[in-house]
């Protein structure tokens, strides 16, 4: 194995870039994190050249730089940690099955593309969130906690052993109630199963910092994460 010193490239506000920041703690992998700029209009800018360069499209976060690989979009960094650092010698964050393995790859895709996506519409809904569409949003990712309530039914996490899955919709739940759409008592496993993803070192590693900055900044932090 070379010894190139593993790069992440990330933003206090940056959910994705926090994704892989609690991957690579989790596999035990040593990295170097930049922050990048970011200003309180939720933009980062001025946009880190290295940004521009591997991701000139969407000049995004999180990046990575690991000796000639150059890659973008967390979960195509997840793949790559998982190749690059294997179990036993580091933590297995996928399944071990070629079947639970789709099914937990399929989890964090929809965290991503299918819960998400309500979230965003949220950000701009903040100050009308009785409106249609934030009503509708907020009713979108209920149904969603919904189905993971049952997916948690004899299990402590969403792809039975801690997965990517657990951390992709760990960091969507954060923003979610974030945005005004969070966990109700409606589902009980589920925020215990939240509870279990905080808890993790890791976790704590990466989300306590982002908290600090957001109480920094006047903004609000999630009840289940003010300490």
């Amino acid at each position: 194995m070379t010894t190139t010193t593993t790069k992440i490239l990330s933003g206090p506000l940056s959910m994705f870039g926090a994704k892989v920041q609690i991957a690579a703690l989790e596999k035990g992998i040593p990295f170097e994190l930049t922050m990048v700029p970011f200003t309180k209009d939720d933009a980062y800018e001025p946009k880190h050249p290295d940004v521009l360069r591997i991701n000139p499209v969407k000049q995004q976060v999180p990046v990575l730089m690991d000796g000639e690989v150059e890659l973008f979009d967390s979960t195509q960094i997840f793949e790559y940690l998982e190749d690059r650092y294997p179990p036993p010698a580091s933590l297995a964050l996928w399944p071990e099955g070629i079947a639970d393995r789709a099914r937990a790859r399929q989890l964090e895709q929809k965290s991503d593309e299918v819960f998400f996506p309500n979230v965003i519409k949220l950000f701009g809904l903040q100050n009308d969130m009785q409106s249609a569409p934030a009503v509708a949003a907020c009713a979108a990712c209920a149904r969603y906690y919904g189905e993971m309530e049952g997916l948690l039914a004899g299990r402590e996490y969403l792809a039975g052993p801690y997965s990517f899955a657990d951390i992709a919709f760990y960091m969507a739940c954060i923003f979610a109630d974030r945005k005004g759409a969070g966990m109700t008592d409606a589902t009980p496993r589920l925020i215990a199963w939240r509870n279990r993803v905080r808890d993790r070192p890791a976790v704590h590693a990466v989300v306590d910092p982002m908290m600090k900055f957001l109480a920094s900044e006047g903004r609000g932090v999630p009840a289940f994460l003010q300490r």
